[in-house]
């Protein structure tokens, strides 16, 4: 009996557990700028708690953006955006504090930083 009521609390606290918790610090929508050669390009970035998201700038158009892992405050992504008639494949490795987030894509260009705010 003793280990049927162990068991069933055991449970009962790891369902309470994964309730608790909320989805990753990184989802949600954010302006951020990116810091290229060519000067500062606005986007706007949406990374949803079931790893789908989209980043969209006016001159890049809207890309959708893949693998996306969360790890506590760290996010990572990748997009393909059409920049000019190129296909680039971005990169994104960064981190969330509160409402700000900071990191770069890397490119086959370099790194690009990035820092933005939650929207």
């Amino acid at each position: 009996m003793n280990r049927i009521t162990g068991g069933s609390l055991f449970l009962a606290l790891m369902i309470l557990a994964g309730c608790a918790s909320g989805p990753p610090p990184a989802v949600g929508m954010w302006g951020v700028d990116m810091n290229t050669p060519l000067g500062v390009i606005p986007v706007t970035l949406t990374l949803n708690e079931d790893g789908t998201g989209s980043m969209e700038a006016a001159n890049l158009g809207e890309a959708p953006v893949s693998d996306i892992v969360y790890d506590g405050p760290n996010v990572t992504f990748t997009a393909e955006i059409d920049a000019q008639g190129q296909s680039v494949m971005l990169d994104f490795s960064g981190a969330v504090d509160g409402d700000a987030i900071e990191g770069s894509f890397g490119s086959d260009f370099g790194d690009i930083a990035v820092s933005g705010t939650r929207q």
